[in-house]
């Protein structure tokens, strides 16, 4: 039996409407059933090793447009040697925040990178009363880092510095003499990279994300979007040292905060978070070429983005997007764990100094590939269970398109958590997106079968308004 069209593109529509519900139920249970009380914040995680002072965290949060999410709050975090809560810096003096940065300064006060309106604002902060000591602002839209290098000056990391006239990047690292109030010293990538670079000039062309002092004489600076570390003389301004070059994701992808050690054979060293990786690796310069020492975590690890090896030998961890810092031993077994949402960005133990301050990993005698064990995992991302982007990866594994997939998939797992409610699982996610498109085939459907209907009321609707005006 023929049914009737109507009841044809009802049967459609209601098959449509089913769908539609279907996919959105997991959302829907998932925000009638979330408990926040149930959701890790600021939480103490596995510790079998006492840390020997505290350690500070900076918290990223999101802001957008201004306003900053409750629910994934931008803060300062310092915890004790067994994890208990210390306290916590979350103000908003001078526009809402984001926390990037935070150093150890050689008086025991914290220095602080914090945008914000539009705008960078540094500060001192003294951890026993949090109150500002002394700050400034910059015209700088995104301050990921600065140093101290002593008698008042202070690196900065000058990213996403476009020159509208120009139509070109001045990204820039600048020396501030505090005392002075004045730049003493400027350099731009423009002068040492190809406009070509990374696809050529953006408003966010080299995503400067680290500069350190090596010594008096230098500074190693971390152009994210360059895939690279490098060393700058100071006087010369010319580029001597260099691991990675743009696009070789096998030796860096979109790196976090490189740390310069020597090795007791005077190697130099690299350890950093390299974070598009979802590991953290160390390499040796040897026989004047860069090896690869170590690599850890990449099992667990999403989107790291600082590690810093401690005194004792071991490293300190930020595991961005599961929300946690890890102490973790050449091994890659966690003796210290915190749990501080949203987003951590920086840590560091306390009376340790800024950056990494211990031996490498060749001195350790511990080179090799390591998962990371022993974690609490109590955020996602550290259960058995299977993403997303995992599945997208074990779908597409050896086929012609694996590699555009894993880029897929890689992009999945870095930027959706910062875009859905926080009582939204990544699944619940998938379902709802895919509800959105499963609505707009219906709507575009209805449309293209009524477009007659719709034509002919769009005329009458515009002949009633052509006989209004005329009367």
């Amino acid at each position: 039996m023929n049914l009737p069209s109507t009841s044809r593109a009802n049967a459609a529509r209601l098959v449509a409407l089913l769908v539609v519900v279907s996919l959105l139920a997991p959302s829907a249970v998932s925000a009638l059933t979330y408990d926040p009380a149930e959701e890790p914040d600021l939480e103490r995680g596995n510790i079998t090793s006492p840390a020997n002072n505290s350690t500070v965290i900076s918290v990223q949060g999101f802001t957008f447009r201004g306003n900053t999410n409750a629910k994934k709050p931008a803060r300062l975090v310092s915890v004790d040697e067994r994890g208990n809560l210390e306290w916590t810096h979350d103000d908003n003096v001078g526009g809402n925040a984001w926390f990037f940065d935070v150093d150890p300064l050689p008086n025991g006060n914290l220095l602080v990178s914090s945008p914000r309106a539009g705008d960078t604002v540094l500060f001192e902060l003294d951890p026993d009363t949090r109150e500002r000591v002394w700050q400034e602002r910059f015209e700088m839209t995104d301050t990921h880092d600065v140093a101290y290098l002593g008698d008042d000056r202070i690196a900065i990391a000058n990213m996403r510095n476009w020159n509208e006239s120009a139509g070109r990047s001045d990204d820039r690292i600048v020396v501030y003499n505090r005392s002075s109030e004045e730049f003493t010293w400027e350099w731009y990538f423009r002068n040492h990279y190809p406009e070509s670079t990374d696809g050529g000039y953006s408003s966010d062309w080299t995503h400067v994300n680290d500069v350190d002092p090596v010594g008096e004489d230098h500074l190693l600076l971390s152009p994210r979007n360059f895939d690279q570390a490098i060393v700058v003389d100071i006087e010369t301004k010319e580029i001597v040292e260099r691991l990675g070059s743009d696009g070789n994701y096998s030796v860096m992808r979109e790196q976090h905060n490189p740390d310069w050690l020597v090795s007791e054979e005077g190697n130099p060293t690299i350890l950093v978070a390299d974070s598009e990786n979802n590991r953290v690796v160390e390499y040796a310069k040897e026989d004047g070429e860069w090896v690869r020492t170590w690599e850890v975590g990449s099992n667990t690890l999403t989107w790291p983005r600082d590690a810093d090896r401690l005194p004792n030998g071991n490293t300190l961890v930020t595991d961005t997007l599961n929300h946690r810092v890890m102490e973790i031993t050449p091994t890659g077994e966690v003796v210290w764990e915190y749990y501080a949402t949203w987003g951590p960005y920086d840590a560091e133990r306390m009376g340790t100094g800024p950056e990494s301050s211990g031996p490498t990993i060749r001195d350790m005698n511990t080179s090799g590939t390591y998962p990371i064990t022993g974690s609490a995992n109590l955020t996602a991302g550290g259960n058995d269970s299977v993403g997303f982007d995992g599945r997208i990866r074990a779908t597409f594994a050896g086929t012609p398109i694996e590699g555009p997939m894993n880029e897929f998939a890689t992009r999945w797992a870095h930027v959706t958590p910062w875009l859905r409610p926080v009582w939204m699982s990544g699944w619940d996610f998938v379902w709802a997106i895919s509800a959105v498109l499963v609505g707009a085939v219906w709507v575009s459907g209805e449309l293209i079968a009524g477009r007659r209907k719709v034509v002919a009321g769009a005329r009458r609707f515009l002949a009633e308004v052509r006989r209004l005006v005329e009367r």
